[in-house]
């Protein structure tokens, strides 16, 4: 096969600025150039089966996020079209001559992968902290991505996946749900009153594994009346509805959310608010609703800048800020095996029933992939799998 089915971003065909989604198009299906000697040795040709559509493929749908990083990473190489996508589950077809001998990988095995490739010289590699290497390639926005039939990667990015323990749909989704757990690994959440803002797909991975991991109560807040219902069915004690905040004051806390988090915590407020929707107000809730000697955990993004209200709160109170992102490779990884492979705790078999709704709505066939209906879709689900060979 010469050429494969593919989801591109081409600046040839689109400007940025003014354009939105992507276009599916053939396009050359990669090789190993040198697999004995060269650079290619340690690099593998995975067949992907599903691929998962992410919070971050959103921004690049819409152009919201990530343009400065493609644009940028494609004037490196000298071209103008991008394979999208980083969340994948695939099968090696082709390895490099040192793939079997240093990873213990070959063609056949099915592998999901860490979205950021590490450089490993880094001040920050060299510390152990690869999750904030200092240059990194994200797979689908500073490299080819796995939205395609075929994608080119590294064996050490590769991350082996059982078949027989995890379906193949939630186990495409094994590197967003893995930022889910970085997130409620932050701290000791055993016994722990949890408030999740934002139940996005993130956050709702994190209303799961914040009970897998022992809390004693999980508070969603959310304004999506889709999501809250979502949050709800996976184990929400409660779900509160945030008032949206004044034009004239877009960071602006809710005082009535404050006063309802400290009736359901007997007046102390939670010991960790993870916000995860990434609005200025919504991080303010966070810092209000949480207790004294309490943890934030702060996993949303928004881009620009931010105003923190009643700062001092922060210091006098001692809350603690973690700041997260991506997972710990491959601590996160090892956590997420045992979330997903231990079906006693029902988390995967929520994923496949709640958050995927059992493919009905969230499963596309790529040879049946049409802009109008997938965005429909991306619009109605907070998570949609797409087949290319499943």
């Amino acid at each position: 096969m010469s050429d494969m089915l593919a989801l591109t971003f081409d600046r040839s065909r689109e400007d940025w600025a003014t354009s939105t989604g992507l276009v599916k198009e053939r396009v050359p299906v990669p090789t190993l150039i040198d697999p004995q000697d060269g650079q290619d040795r340690s690099q593998c040709i995975i067949k992907v089966k599903y691929a998962g559509f992410c919070g971050s493929d959103r921004g690049i749908w819409w152009r919201k996020a990530f343009g400065d990083m493609i644009l940028g990473s494609l004037d490196e190489e000298g071209r103008d079209k991008r394979v999208v996508g980083h969340e994948l589950l695939g099968e090696i077809v082709e390895v490099g001559a040192r793939v079997g001998p240093k990873y213990n990988l070959k063609p056949g095995d099915i592998v999901s992968t860490e979205s950021h490739i590490i450089c490993g010289a880094c001040y920050q590699c060299r510390m152990g902290d690869t999750h904030v290497c200092a240059r990194d390639k994200i797979i689908g926005i500073s490299m080819d991505g796995c939205f395609a039939e075929y994608i080119k990667l590294p064996a050490k990015s590769l991350w082996p996946t059982d078949l027989s323990k995890i379906r193949p749909e939630v186990a495409a989704v094994q590197e967003p749900f893995g930022n889910a757990v970085h997130a409620c690994s932050a701290t000791d959440l055993r016994g722990k009153t949890v408030a999740i803002l934002g139940t996005g797909t993130i956050g709702l991975f994190a209303v799961l594994i914040a009970r897998g991991m022992g809390a004693s109560k999980v508070i969603g807040v959310e304004v999506n009346p889709h999501h809250v219902a979502m949050a709800k069915a996976l184990g929400c004690d409660e779900v509160l509805t945030p008032a949206l905040p004044p034009p004239d004051r877009p960071w602006a806390s809710d005082p009535a959310l404050r006063e309802r988090v400290l009736e359901l915590t007997d007046g102390v407020g939670v010991d960790v608010a993870m916000e995860m929707a990434g609005f200025n107000s919504s991080f303010n809730n966070a810092l209000k609703v949480v207790r004294r000697g309490g943890q934030v955990v702060a996993f949303g993004v928004k881009n620009g800048d931010a105003q923190i209200e009643d700062f001092h709160r922060v210091v006098m109170n001692g809350v603690r800020i973690h700041g997260i992102v991506g997972r710990q490779i491959f601590r996160t990884w090892e956590i997420t095996r045992n979330l997903l492979e231990n079906t006693s705790n029902g988390i995967q078999e929520a994923i496949w029933r709640v958050i995927l709704n059992e493919g009905r709505g969230t499963l596309v066939d790529i040879r049946d992939w049409e802009r109008a209906s997938f965005e429909r879709m991306i619009s109605d689900h907070p998570k949609v799998v797409i087949r290319f060979a499943g």
